[in-house]
């Protein structure tokens, strides 16, 4: 498997946006903050980073923790991530300037998170990364990732929730819970190449797979058929059978 597809070009009405391993990588701060979780609550750090990533804290902690699984304590807990290890978390190449260039054209987006809110703005603010007017949060759904609620209620806060617009919305994602979240809440997905192995993304069935957001560029933004929509190029994407390039891209600019 190979990323060499040539460029194409996608259409939208909206991005809804994963955090952590889409515009952010905050790996190696996740690591140092789950040990220090782990032993404070008697729990081994790695039995919770082998299923932490793309999951809401305060789920995996339903599960190991019952007693800590509480909002006070898990926004204390994230608030302290970006506040500790700021210097531990990078940009994910080519989320800036996807980001600048989306707030330029004036395009619909948003950040679907599986952070709490004073996780997700700490590390926005630590960056200098902009803040959406919308973001949807840990706290905003009852079930997080995999389950469709985060995206569904994204695309509502862009204002795109109708039935049947399964091309309205694109969302960009790492982790296969939030991929499969994204697929059965009607969008498609690009997956991105940085927390998982291939084979874990290609597994979720995005729509399409790049290696990170250096893929992905804005080409413009306005009206069109439909109502206002953003159009992409996306490059060197991986060229597998199951992921038809042509197919998916006739299929996304309806």
């Amino acid at each position: 498997m190979e990323y060499n597809t040539p460029p194409f070009e996608v259409s939208f009405k909206g991005l809804l946006f994963d955090m952590d391993g889409t515009i952010i990588d905050s790996t190696a701060a996740v690591v140092k903050h789950w040990h220090t979780v782990g032993n404070e609550i008697g729990v081994d750090p790695e039995v919770i980073l082998q299923t932490s990533h793309g999951r809401r804290s305060i789920d995996i902690l339903k599960i190991l923790s019952p007693e800590k699984a509480n909002w006070e304590y898990v926004r204390h807990m994230e608030s302290l991530l970006p506040k500790l290890h700021g210097q531990d978390a990078v940009e994910i190449p080519g989320a800036r300037a996807l980001l600048d260039a989306l707030i330029a054209g004036g395009a619909r987006w948003t950040i679907v998170t599986s952070g709490t809110l004073p996780l997700v703005t700490g590390w926005l603010d630590v960056l200098s990364l902009p803040h959406p007017a919308h973001l949807v949060t840990a706290e905003s759904v009852a079930s997080g990732k995999p389950d469709p609620a985060c995206y569904a209620l994204g695309k509502e806060k862009l204002g795109l929730d109708a039935a049947g617009e399964e091309d309205g919305v694109l969302v960009l994602e790492d982790s296969p819970a939030g991929i499969k979240a994204g697929k059965a809440a009607g969008c498609k997905v690009l997956g991105l190449v940085t927390s998982h192995t291939v084979e874990q993304v290609l597994a979720a069935e995005p729509d399409w797979i790049v290696r990170d957001l250096q893929s992905v560029r804005m080409v413009r933004c306005g009206d069109g058929e439909g109502g206002s929509r953003v159009t992409l190029q996306i490059s060197e994407a991986l060229a597998v059978a199951a992921l038809p390039a042509a197919a998916a891209v006739n299929g996304a600019e309806k």
